[in-house]
């Protein structure tokens, strides 16, 4: 845990402070964009296309402006994590993309703007895909 929080403060100070959208650093390759007081990154190996991890992160972007209501930022996502887990869930299982077309992501998720909210159990299923993430990242 000590090493994933000092790669996370290596990266962020390597790229909080210049107009690039794309990083390499550790071996690996980092695209990014800032929206207000948020920072979002997708990191993939070295030898991943680049062109293939930004359009990830666009497809992040877009679909989390879409649940946050255009306000893509830190206060906005944190009061919103329960939609945000879903758009990630919808894009990547395991480290394996599964989806980049924001539009899609979107239409899986099925949020709309005048939704109440989300079910208990839609909830429950990204926590539970959480857990087995996390679970199969410490088993390597």
């Amino acid at each position: 845990m000590k090493e994933q929080m000092a790669f996370e403060k290596n990266v962020f100070n390597k790229t909080s402070r210049t107009d690039s959208e794309i990083a390499f650093f550790g071996g690996m390759t980092i695209v990014y964009k800032s929206s207000i007081d948020l920072f979002l990154y997708v990191v993939g190996s070295s030898h991943e296309n680049e062109l293939m991890l930004m359009s990830v992160l666009t497809c992040l972007f877009e679909s989390l402006n879409h649940v946050l209501r255009k306000n893509v930022e830190k206060r906005w996502l944190l009061e919103n994590m329960d939609g945000a887990f879903l758009v990630l869930d919808e894009i990547v299982d395991g480290g394996v993309i599964l989806e980049s077309d924001p539009q899609q992501v979107i239409q899986k998720v099925n949020f709309r703007a005048d939704d109440s909210g989300l079910t208990e159990q839609s909830v429950a299923q990204v926590l539970q895909s959480a857990k087995e993430q996390i679970k199969w990242s410490l088993l390597k």
